[in-house]
This record gives structure tokens, C-alpha cells and sequence, in this order.
């Protein structure tokens, strides 16, 4: 009988979860898959958690409920802590795992771009406790502001600071600007939750640096409609506790939030590769590892720009479609048969800018506006793994846009230990 082939993959999220559908149930193979949380993430809408519109298991699922039925995949939950690549062996959490094959989709962590000091001073989101971090300083600011009964005071602590104007900031600025000046206006007696300013900085020349010009354009104008005030060409020059230092002046805030890169790893960083300057992985026309038949990168871990002008974007998409090349990829291989080089198949871009507002890039066809919303809701709807999920998304936005009200808005106590 042939010895089934063991394959390791790191990371439950969209890329690791298509290698492991593609090869679930195929008695070839023997699939451990090793996480640091025990769910997979659907990162798109974090920042719908952060600002009260969903709960976090709206848009998370269990690893393990999804596997329930690929009898050749074991899911373990821990730290990896250093890789042998020449015994071929994983170590994590005081285990460890040998493979033949090794998928790393270890994603990436917030960048400050070497300004680490700011990090104690703002908070990033690449996962639920980012997320929830921030929901509650929202919220927090809201209750403190009330508390105060001080309009001074108030204005003080709703002052929200976004930097970075990707997807992710515009995200962020237009959902916490709907929240205050709609969502909970009314909730409050002695302060005005629409006295709220929102400032969202980009230190490039325009939002959404890689969409077209006019759907840009459009962003910022309806940005602005909804009272985010938007700064272009405008790099970050220091955070402290009291705000963010710009070139020609101090924006005082007690929330600024950090929506404007990821790097690698420390981890990723680790790995005796070529890497970018990022810190990501460089990965040949076949998703291997440079130098390496069985060593896979993919997602927001691995710098692919094989007869590219840039490398691909760590976006979802990309993800998944590595994923799923790779999973097809070992399978030809063990099997004697070629595989041709990955291309990606580029689904556009979209960003949402608020309720009934979106800007989706679709190859030639550009969405603006409430066509842009929808296209954005349908997409999004399609990518969220599993019926119940699907299912409650739908019904917190859909209560949401009709009555104008975020469902999520508990402020959870720490727990002390």
C-alpha cells in the first residue's frame, strides 16, 4: 500500500481553506492544518464588527465545523514557533508535526513601517480581538462623552483619527461617521453624537490608490458628505497618547486607528528565503518557495510577481485562487503529471463607502453608488463560508439599513484572571 503523503498546511484562512477543499477526502493524502485561533476569519467585514454593525460570529466559523466531514484533515490549534526545513518538521505549542509538503498562509500583521513606537498609541485590525479592541473604545468614547456632560470634553473624545486611505480606512471612516451621525444619534441626552469628527489621512494623492480615478473621486466626495474630513498628501509624522503629528498640524485624539499597511511576520521573518522588502516570501510562477519543490506560500505571506509590473495584492481573492492551484498542483504532481504556471484572474476591486454607497471595479465595468453597494453586498455574501453565516450577515445588514441601527453594540469587561 503507498504511504499517504503528508501535507502541512499553516493558517486556516481563504488560502489555506481552498488547499485543504481541494484535497479533502483524497485517501492520498493526510492534511494537518495548524492555527493560532480556532476559526476561520472572513477579514473583509472586520471592520464591520469594529464599528457595532455585526458580532463576531457573523463573519467567523469554527476550523473545525467546516472539516467535520474530510475525514483526512486534523485541525490543531496552536503557536508555531520555529520550522526544521531540513528535517521537514513544525514545531508548535510543545508539538510537532513532520510533513512532505508545507503550505505556509500565515497571512501578515499590521506594518507601522518601522515606527513601532506607535503601535501602543493606535490600534490596528487584522483580526476579531483588533476589532473588538476597537468597537469598544468607540463605544467607551461615547459613554464617556455622555458621563462628561461637557461639550468640550465630548468633542475631545469623538475624535476619531484613521490612517490610511485603502479599502480598510474608507471602510472605517464612512461606517464610523454612519454610526455616529445616524445609528446612535438618539440615543444619548446630554450630548450630540453627530458632533463627531472623523479624519481619515492618506499620505499618497488620492483614496484608493489602486482603483481608477473617478471611483476615487467618488469616494472622497461621498466621504465628505457624510462629515469625514479627508486628508491627501498628508504622511504621519509621530502618534502620542494626545493624537498624530502631520507636517503642518496636530489632530488631537484619544482614537486613532491604523489602516495603512502589513509587513510579515516575525515568524515569516525567520525563514532562511528571499524575501521582498516587506518581509514577504518571493515565490516562483508555481507558488513554491523560491528554491524550494515543497514549500508553498500563498496569500498575504508570499510576494508573487512572476511576468507581473508589482506583485499581487494580499487580498482574498489571490488567496483563494493560490489555494486552490496548489491543492490541484500537489495532486498532478503525485500523480507524475505537469502542472502549467499559476495565473490569478483578476475579479476587480471594490470598496464600500457607507450605507447604499460602494465603488466596485469589475474588469471595464465600474460600479458607483447604490449598484456599487449591491454588487459589493452579493460578493461578500458569496465568499462567507457556511449557510448560517451567510444567513445572519444578511439579516443583521439588512435590520441595519432598514432601521438604522447597529445590532452589536455591548461593551465587554476585561476579565480578570
Amino acid at each position: 500500500m503507498t504511504q499517504k503523503k503528508k501535507i502541512t498546511i499553516i493558517g486556516a484562512g481563504f488560502g489555506g481553506l481552498q488547499v485543504i477543499k481541494t484535497l479533502a477526502n483524497n485517501p492520498a493524502f493526510e492534511i494537518t492544518v495548524i492555527d493560532k485561533t480556532n476559526h476561520h476569519l472572513f477579514q473583509p467585514l472586520l471592520y464591520q464588527v469594529a464599528t457595532a454593525v455585526l458580532s463576531p460570529a457573523d463573519i467567523a466559523i469554527p476550523s473545525r465545523s467546516i472539516t467535520t466531514d474530510y475525514k483526512n484533515v486534523k485541525i490543531l490549534m496552536g503557536y508555531v514557533d520555529k520550522i526544521d526545513f531540513e528535517r521537514k518538521e513544525v514545531f508548535f505549542s510543545g508539538k510537532s508535526e513532520t510533513y512532505d509538503y508545507l503550505v505556509l498562509a500565515i497571512g501578515a500583521q499590521t506594518s507601522y513601517f518601522g515606527n513601532d513606537e506607535w503601535k501602543k498609541h493606535s490600534f490596528g485590525l487584522k483580526n476579531l480581538k483588533d476589532a473588538l479592541a476597537i468597537r469598544k473604545r468607540i463605544l467607551l468614547s461615547f459613554e464617556e462623552a455622555e458621563l462628561a456632560g461637557d461639550q468640550g470634553i465630548a468633542k475631545k473624545l469623538l475624535n476619531y483619527v484613521i490612517i490610511g486611505g485603502g479599502p480598510t480606512g474608507v471602510e472605517l471612516a464612512g461606517s464610523i461617521a454612519e454610526l455616529s451621525h445616524n445609528i446612535i444619534r438618539k440615543d444619548f441626552r446630554l450630548i450630540d453624537p453627530a458632533m463627531t469628527k472623523v479624519t481619515l489621512i492618506e499620505a499618497g494623492p488620492k483614496l484608493l490608490p489602486s482603483f481608477d480615478e473617478s471611483s476615487s473621486e467618488f469616494t472622497k466626495r461621498k466621504l465628505e458628505k457624510r462629515g469625514v474630513e479627508v486628508l491627501l498628501n498628508s504622511p504621519v509624522k509621530s502618534i502620542d497618547d494626545e493624537g498624530v503629528f502631520l507636517n503642518d498640524r496636530k489632530i488631537e485624539s484619544k482614537t486613532v486607528i491604523w489602516a495603512a499597511g502589513v509587513e510579515a511576520s516575525s515568524l515569516t521573518r525567520s525563514f532562511p528565503f528571499e524575501k521582498d522588502r516587506a518581509g514577504r516570501l518571493v515565490v516562483d510562477q508555481y507558488c513554491n518557495v523560491k528554491g524550494q519543490s515543497d514549500i508553498f506560500a500563498i496569500g498575504d505571506v508570499a510576494s508573487f510577481s512572476e511576468n507581473l509590473k508589482r506583485p499581487l495584492p494580499g487580498v482574498s481573492p489571490v488567496a483563494m485562487q493560490q489555494g486552490r492551484y496548489i491543492g490541484q498542483f500537489i495532486k498532478n504532481k503525485e500523480k507524475g503529471k505537469s502542472t502549467k504556471p499559476f495565473q490569478y484572474f483578476d475579479k476587480g476591486n471594490m470598496a464600500t463607502i457607507g450605507r447604499t454607497d460602494a465603488v466596485a471595479e469589475l474588469g471595464s465595468l465600474k460600479l458607483k453608488g447604490l449598484f456599487g453597494w449591491l454588487g459589493w453586498l452579493f460578493v461578500h455574501l458569496v465568499y462567507q463560508v457556511g449557510f448560517k453565516n451567510k444567513l445572519s450577515t444578511l439579516t443583521s445588514w439588512v435590520w441595519s439599513y432598514l432601521t438604522f441601527r447597529a445590532g452589536a453594540r455591548l461593551i465587554q469587561e476585561d476579565v480578570n484572571h
